[in-house]
């Protein structure tokens, strides 16, 4: 084959790049720094991210993407033109087929917007998949079978919650919460409770290290794990540290996942009966990088009493699901939109 296949997993958090016949080439922060003045790219990805919070007057580092959906055209586009770039050697003379996901819930200008900035970053064609079914078909679960699968797919910027039957979403619900809001939760509590500002990779920091979402079955002789957390003083505006623990983090972070949970149970009202009997059966599927937070199948587990479990490598389910998509378009073309 002369021209290339990409398949691109456009998370709020990651952007992740399967490249058809070699797997996922890239896994990188969807952060772009850009001069103040003329908007012009300065950095991309990893680099990028090493800026949040730290550059001078002249340079912004921001996220492109907010709750799951384009929020800057230009730098989307300069960014989807750069990870194309990297993938496919900027020497190239035929341009590459691209496979873009997105959330389940996005309107049909959202939908445009990431069509027209992959076209223009350089694709000769933009497909569109939506991010559940990428999500399901990267865990392995056999979604053409005329059963019932529930995958909740949570990323950075949004949850998306869908009921896949012979190849399709029967029943979805997309909410626009997910790890970004979880963070802001952790800098909120952070700030009202110990007057102490930080920044959201300092807040990211703590979500992974210590966050825990279910601290209901903790034993009262287990102690709970502590991290020693720096900021600025939001009263003198002086350098402090302080001490957290897990079960303050919990306390953080507890009604943001409750929003989560209450997306997954209005799925599940809406399923009807038959495919309801089959996800109890084979339970939920969580992917995504937040569905990876210590102890949130758990919780989920809890609240709706049906049995969760993370797939395996759920950073890379999406990215992984929408590559086969596009190695397989035959197979998938009735979920594809094309353009």
């Amino acid at each position: 084959m002369l021209f290339k296949r990409i398949g691109i997993d456009l998370g709020t958090a990651n952007t992740l790049v399967y490249l058809a016949g070699e797997g996922i080439v890239i896994n990188e922060p969807t952060v772009v720094a850009v001069t103040a003045e003329e908007n012009r790219v300065v950095a991309v990805g990893r680099e990028a991210k090493e800026m949040l919070g730290r550059t001078p007057g002249n340079i912004v580092a921001m996220r492109p993407l907010k709750d799951g959906v384009i929020a800057d055209y230009t730098i989307t586009e300069a960014m989807l033109s750069y990870f194309i770039d990297k993938a496919c050697g900027r020497s190239r003379f035929f341009k590459p087929e691209v496979m873009v996901c997105i959330p389940s819930g996005v309107t049909q200008v959202e939908r445009r917007a990431v069509i027209d900035a992959t076209l223009s970053a350089g694709a000769k064609s933009a497909y569109l998949i939506d991010e559940p079914l990428a999500a399901a078909i990267g865990a392995k679960i056999p979604i053409a079978q005329p059963g019932g699968h529930m995958v909740v797919d949570i990323g950075g910027g949004s949850t998306e919650i869908a009921v896949i039957s012979l190849g399709g979403i029967v029943v979805h619900n997309s909410v626009r919460v997910a790890g970004n809001k979880i963070d802001d939760s952790i800098a909120n509590f952070v700030k009202r409770k110990f007057n102490l500002l930080i920044g959201e990779r300092t807040a990211e920091e703590i979500k992974i290290q210590i966050g825990n979402a279910y601290v209901a079955d903790m034993k009262k002789t287990s102690e709970p794990r502590k991290m020693e957390v720096k900021g600025r003083d939001s009263i003198n505006g002086l350098p402090r540290s302080i001490e957290l623990n897990e079960i303050q983090v919990n306390e953080a972070i507890l009604p943001t996942l409750m929003e989560m949970v209450n997306g997954v149970k209005k799925v599940l009202e809406e399923t009807p009966p038959e495919l309801a009997s089959d996800i109890i059966d084979k339970g939920i599927v969580m992917a995504g990088g937040t569905s990876q937070l210590y102890n949130l199948d758990k919780l989920m587990t809890h609240l709706t009493g049906v049995p969760c479990h993370v797939a395996d490598d759920a950073l890379l389910c999406v990215a992984r699901g929408t590559g086969v998509a596009l190695e397989n378009i035959d197979l998938y073309k009735r979920s594809i939109a094309k353009k």
